[in-house]
């Protein structure tokens, strides 16, 4: 990636090597040349620094189904599913997950009712979901009460 100064010229041409460690999992390199470029760039620094930090944040919360397994029960399926998420309390907790045709069609909702603060992963079952017989797969993702939807997990189903 290349970033560009206000005057067009390549960021990396006006920057020598210094390190910022930041708190947490995000690290910047932050340069300059000269203490005096340094110190009027007050604001470059202060975004760079949110720049370094806000994929750490976005990613840090957002539930992830870790693994899915479907048994066939009669004419219908049922999964167990392991979702991994950080959750913090009631105000920011894996809330639920869905189980879903390629295209995004619902065909299962698991509500979960509670934190789990201290269990994680956790794992969750459902059954009864009806799957026409021609899908080989379904999309499995799971949802929080904070971030929405997460990625989603797409097992193969067996026969």
């Amino acid at each position: 990636m290349v970033v560009l100064g206000a005057s067009g010229s390549r960021a990396d041409e006006i920057l020598s090597p210094a390190a910022i460690s930041l708190s947490g999992a995000a690290r910047a390199i932050v340069t300059a040349r000269g203490l005096g470029l340094w110190q009027d760039c007050r604001m470059f620094r202060a975004v760079l620094i949110l720049a370094a930090l806000l994929p750490a944040v976005a990613m840090a919360g957002e539930p992830r189904v870790t693994a899915a397994t479907a048994t066939r029960e009669g004419a219908t399926w049922r999964f167990e599913v392991t979702v991994a998420h950080a959750d913090t309390g009631w105000e920011h907790y894996a809330d639920g997950w869905e189980i879903a045709t390629p295209d995004g069609s619902r065909l299962g909702y698991r509500e979960l009712l509670h934190p789990h603060v201290t269990e994680q992963p956790f794992t969750r079952s459902l059954g009864g979901v009806a799957i026409p017989a021609e899908l080989g797969r379904v999309t499995i993702r799971a949802h929080d009460s904070l971030h929405g939807w997460g990625e989603p997990f797409v097992p193969e189903l067996g026969n």
